[in-house]
């Protein structure tokens, strides 16, 4: 097993910063990668981080990340949470531990985001916290 983490955002995070920064926060993807970064370098790991608009794409680098050896995957799948059957399959098919990540809420927020598909299957959620819920993701993962 590697000591590289992979963080993998999906629809609508390369927007972090201007999308609602009432629900989301000012923070873009970057400054979370900053912080991302900071942190895994102090617990001894390596952050590979990612967007994509595309659902195939987060399945592909799921896939990539158990045939590297990553060990683990923070998955913030956007509003692929509320919807992706196949994210799910994608985290039940591969052994490398998948983390849900989500800065808000999604249980304080409408109906429709309260069933995770991506939770359903991951080895843990944390949401509510900004962009803190990265960190904490984070330090859970150096802890598996």
């Amino acid at each position: 097993m590697s000591n590289i983490v992979y963080v993998l955002n999906g629809p609508n995070l390369n927007l972090l910063g201007l999308r609602e920064p009432e629900i989301y926060g000012t923070q873009t993807l970057d400054d979370i990668a900053g912080l991302l970064e900071d942190r895994a370098q102090e617990l001894g790991l390596e952050i590979d981080m990612r967007q994509s608009n595309h659902e195939g794409h987060l399945i592909d680098w799921m896939h990539e990340a158990q045939g590297t050896g990553a060990k683990a995957v923070l998955l913030n799948a956007g509003a692929y949470t509320h919807t992706s059957v196949a994210l799910h399959d994608a985290i039940k098919s591969i052994r490398t531990p998948v983390i849900e990540v989500h800065l808000s809420n999604p249980h304080t927020r409408e109906a429709f985001r309260h069933t995770s598909y991506v939770g359903m299957a991951a080895k843990g959620s944390i949401a509510g916290f900004g962009a803190n819920s990265y960190l904490l993701a984070l330090e859970a993962a150096a802890r598996l």
